[in-house]
């Protein structure tokens, strides 16, 4: 029995509060309108508290622990390495739980409401908010769905006891002793190789003829060479039928051509994609446009076709990145302050934090051929660079795309050690237009990574210094 319903009136109503939900009610407030933010959940969303952050502390550790036993080359050795998992699952906490802090003090600062409920559009212009027994509505002169995405469940493959989404995966208590991914992507190559560098062996079953699909192959081919170094075990064009489990273990059947194997591990992560979280708000009985699969459809302003109604994030169309979601959500607050302001995709970077990191941004060579535009491009690898040898990562390279005659970058693409803040000068080369003579004119700190920008942009352009051409 659900008691007690009021109505509230407001600006703007923010459903999800993740990091495309609370940046959009930020800059809305910014702008001069009352908010509220609706979250079933903990602020921060999937990204912050089960995706983008702890996975990155994972990762960190587990490059931290792998290092101490690795770097004999330089004159440092340990012995006795030592790694207590729940002091490291602890660590990870407290880096989720001061961000979601500091999220909860930007929303507050910023005088916006944070409501904790299911939201459930009952009228174009209103959602009722269901938090246990008690039932609120909120009516709104402007909406911002913001409710992301959950993982893709198999039915071959229900979650539960010894079957993982990414979720269960970053919270297990015990390191496993063999895990088994289906899922080359992203989200199972950084699990996986994470969890090898721990100490568990990992078998990947992954549907495309290689890992990390959507990525040129040249780029994933030194993540596969570190990912073999530890004795992960990779099939490709592979089919995943069915798992067996018992209390202790899963069995996983699998297709590779016309041979048929199995693989038995004490855990199987399922990392096959996401689907949007549009299927209990009620939308369709406002009449809000999805196509088949369940992504809301937005125009150039993130506008519906009800009018006040936006949509950003995991739930509109394109990659499922919390920047992404973030620039929606600046964007869809803007227009409904009556700011001249729309999505440009042109730029979104995007990033696989393995080992080496990988990152592109723009337009890849063979994209750029197939809209009929010649190019040139310059390659400097990691090996020639000062800071990457001192650094003990001489795996790498950096690619550069421009348009010939104009010299206009159109794209680059990075694999090696902090790939992830590299690709960043190159976006924003990209953003402002620049050309390789910009970026060559550019004077670079010495020792650093970011001189390989640079130096790639210098090969491109013909007259490598450190690098010798064709």
């Amino acid at each position: 029995m659900v008691v007690g319903e009021f109505t509230t009136e407001v600006d703007v109503l923010v459903i999800g509060a993740g990091p495309g939900g609370y940046v959009a009610a930020i800059r809305a407030a910014q702008l001069g309108n009352s908010v509220v933010v609706v979250d079933k959940d903990i602020v921060g969303g999937v990204c912050l508290n089960r995706g983008c952050i702890p996975s990155k502390a994972l990762i960190t550790a587990a490059k931290r622990y792998d290092s101490m036993q690795e770097d004999a080359n330089m004159g440092i050795t340990a012995e006795n390495v030592q790694i207590d998992y729940s002091k490291v699952q602890s660590w990870k906490d407290s880096v989720v739980n001061k961000l979601t802090k500091g999220v909860e003090g930007l929303l507050k600062g910023n005088k916006i409401q944070i409501v904790s409920g299911e939201a459930l559009f009952v009228e174009k212009d209103q959602v009722r908010v269901l938090s246990g027994y008690e039932s609120n509505r909120y009516k709104f002169n402007h909406c911002i769905i913001a409710t992301g995405s959950r993982p893709i469940e198999l039915r071959a493959f229900p979650y539960g006891n010894r079957i993982l989404s990414s979720t269960e995966a970053l919270s297990l208590k015990e390191i496993p002793k063999h895990l088994v991914v289906i899922g080359g992507g992203y989200i199972g190559v950084e699990l996986g190789q994470t969890y090898a560098k721990l100490g568990s062996k990992v078998t990947i079953i992954e549907g495309s003829d290689q890992i990390l699909p959507g990525f040129e192959k040249s780029m994933t081919q030194l993540v596969n060479k570190a990912l073999k170094k530890k004795q992960v075990e990779i099939h490709t064009k592979a089919t995943a039928q069915k798992a067996e489990q018992t209390d202790t273990e899963v069995t996983v059947t699998f297709q590779v051509g016309e041979e048929q194997k199995t693989v038995t591990g004490d855990y199987l992560l399922v990392t096959v994609g996401r689907r949007p979280n549009t299927d209990e708000l009620g939308l369709e009985g406002i009449g809000l446009a999805m196509d088949e699969r369940g992504y809301i459809q937005i125009d150039d302003q993130c506008k519906t076709n009800i009018p006040n109604v936006y949509a950003i994030g995991d739930i509109v169309t394109g990659p499922a990145l919390a920047h992404k979601a973030s620039y929606e959500g600046k964007v869809a607050a803007e227009v409904i302050a009556g700011l001249p302001s729309a999505i440009d995709y042109k730029v979104i970077p995007s990033v696989v934090f393995s080992d080496p990191e990988m990152a592109s941004v723009g337009l890849s060579e063979a994209l750029a051929k197939e809209k009929g535009i010649t190019t040139v491009t310059g390659r400097f690898a990691y090996g020639a660079n000062g800071r990457a040898l001192t650094a003990n990562e001489p795996d790498g390279v950096v690619k550069v795309v421009a348009e010939k005659d104009s010299g206009i970058i159109l794209g680059a693409h990075i694999v090696g050690y902090e790939a992830s803040n590299l690709i960043a000068e190159a976006a924003l080369a990209i953003e402002m237009g620049a050309t390789l003579e910009d970026l060559i004119l550019t004077i670079h700190a010495h020792p650093t990574l970011a001189e390989m920008v640079m130096e790639a942009a210098e090969a491109a352009a013909g007259h490598g210094i450190h690098s010798l051409g064709k």
